[in-house]
């Protein structure tokens, strides 16, 4: 008979949460993801078990031993780990190494240490195998729209649509929006605020320009698809018609956009959805809020954790894995690009060149006028249509990066967009705010960095003029 081995309510709910968004069926150890002995993984619509589990546990078996065997399969399969299915056996395999270490009993002298090995092998080893397993942008199953990040963004948001449904906000620009505005972040501060449960989604996408927010708005994504407030954040470069539009005429001559206006729209097939668990109950929770561990969570967690260690016996170093290099500006599931690297003058423009306004493409011949305010006015007349309230945020850009070209350009937009918003019935905040453009806010002169992307969540949370939508899930 196989012992039941028993996880912390949070980590049962993250296992839950990451295995249904990245569609791996694994086996942990007998009912290691039970709720309760009567909550079966049936019940709460995890995928059946697909992969060999662990040998049985028999009552002699050192779960602690039981979890070095896993890791070491784990650290062995990542060494030789290639095709999507080989890293989702990695990915297994440290899971079931974190539920063999939290296994050992609460009594035992090993617990400080293996509870410190769960959060290695969980939120580390298993996290960086499962974003390997989730696949390379070459094998997205969509045709291109000859953006890289337009592609792996899209199939996001139609695994997310099936997963959870349209976002109450979705969040639309370019890069500057993609690491600018933290959807997580934003969704708790308006549950500060009395807005709890929204869902959020960034859908940003590198080199967005008005057209491209047009194209994804009002030809990319059906209506059903669409959201119940659309938040585009950006600022005056994404306007300029006096430049050429890159990324625009990329997705014109795209295969997915010969294929998008010959009516096959772009959809993923029952076996590329990542299945959610769609009946679990537990006090104080909604079917949604797994679906929101945030990284500030764990952290905190493994705080308690390094707690518990102090004083110890165990040293790190008598069983010290090497960790999988972790994968850079990985896209998180609600679409948000985390940059947590600091802007600093002194050291960045040792890296990179310093360009002024006078010779960046983006401010070339820079004018409001043209293809950008067209498609402007066509997202303004779409939204106001469908009633769809449109909140457009100018994102704060560095002192150092305002130099005389760019700040014209940055004013003459900011009156431009104000005097439309007035008289055409959207929403224009300008975030070009002293708390807000400080270099510690910022990857580089013109990027928003994590800690920026909270703040102007939190300063969009607060404004109550902004019409947010109410939860309407539960």
């Amino acid at each position: 008979m196989r012992s039941r081995l028993l996880l912390p309510f949070r980590y049962e709910m993250a296992i839950i949460a990451i295995l249904a968004l990245a569609g791996i069926c694994t086996p942990a150890p007998s009912t290691a993801m039970s709720l309760s002995d009567s909550t079966s993984n049936a019940s709460l619509g995890v995928p059946a078990v697909a992969a060999t589990p662990p040998p049985a546990a028999k009552p002699q078996s050192d779960p602690f031993a039981e979890g070095v065997r896993s890791a070491t399969r784990a650290a062995n399969l990542a060494q030789t780990a290639k095709s999507l299915q080989q890293w989702n056996d990695v990915a297994v395999a440290w899971l079931e190494a974190a539920t063999w270490m939290q296994a050992v009993p609460p009594a035992s002298p090993k617990r400080a240490f293996a509870q410190k090995k769960v959060v290695e092998y969980f939120l580390r080893n298993f996290t960086i195998a499962q974003q390997k397993a989730a696949g390379k942008r070459s094998n997205v199953p969509l045709p291109t729209f000859n953006s890289e990040v337009l592609d792996e963004q899209l199939l996001l948001y139609l695994s997310y649509l099936a997963a959870i449904g349209p976002p109450d906000i979705l969040i639309v620009g370019s890069s500057r929006a993609l690491q600018g505005i933290d959807p997580s972040a934003l969704q708790q501060a308006l549950a500060q605020q009395g807005y709890p449960g929204l869902q959020i989604f960034n859908f940003a996408v590198n080199g967005a320009t008005a057209q491209v927010v047009d194209f994804q708005l009002r030809q990319l994504l059906t209506p059903q698809q669409l959201p119940r407030l659309i938040l585009w954040a950006d600022g005056a470069r994404a306007f300029n018609s006096g430049r050429p539009d890159r990324t625009y005429d990329a997705i014109l001559s795209s295969p997915g956009y010969q294929r998008l206006v010959r009516g096959n729209r772009p959809r993923l097939s029952l076996d590329e959805i990542w299945q959610r668990p769609q009946q679990v109950v537990a006090a104080g929770t909604t079917k949604t809020d797994f679906f929101y561990l945030t990284n500030k969570q764990f952290n905190e967690f493994e705080k308690q954790l390094d707690q518990k260690l102090e004083g110890s016996s165990f040293h790190s170093s008598i069983f010290n894995f090497k960790f999988l290099d972790e994968p850079a500006n990985t896209i998180d599931a609600n679409g948000f690009l985390s940059v947590s690297n600091r802007f600093n003058p002194a050291i960045y423009y040792q890296q990179n060149p310093r360009v002024s306004g006078l010779y960046d493409s983006d401010y070339t011949a820079f004018q409001l006028k043209g293809q950008q305010a067209v498609a402007l006015n066509e997202i303004i007349y779409f939204t106001n249509t469908r009633k769809i309230p449109l909140i457009f945020v100018n994102l704060p850009l560095t002192q150092d990066y305002l130099d005389p070209t760019r700040k014209s350009a940055e004013q003459q937009f900011v009156q431009n967009m104000q005097r439309q918003a007035d008289a055409k019935g959207f929403i224009f905040r300008n975030l070009s705010q002293k708390n807000l453009t400080q270099n510690n806010n910022f990857s580089d002169p013109s990027h928003l960095n994590v800690i920026g992307a909270a703040a102007v969540a939190k300063q969009l949370a607060q404004d109550s003029n902004i019409p947010w939508p109410r939860n309407i899930r539960n």
